[in-house]
């Protein structure tokens, strides 16, 4: 019977939680860049 290679799924799980976070990071600048577009496109009418 074949070992099994913990190594290889331990970088497999290790790759797919940077992926994740690589995601996470890329949403949260496109919103980022959202609000600061919509914030610059609205007048200023509180006064």
């Amino acid at each position: 019977m074949a070992k099994t290679n913990y190594s290889y799924e331990k970088r497999g799980r290790e790759l797919e939680k940077q992926k994740k976070q690589e995601e996470k990071r890329q949403r949260r600048q496109n919103k980022k860049k959202e609000d600061t577009k919509e914030e610059a496109l609205e007048p200023d009418t509180e006064e």
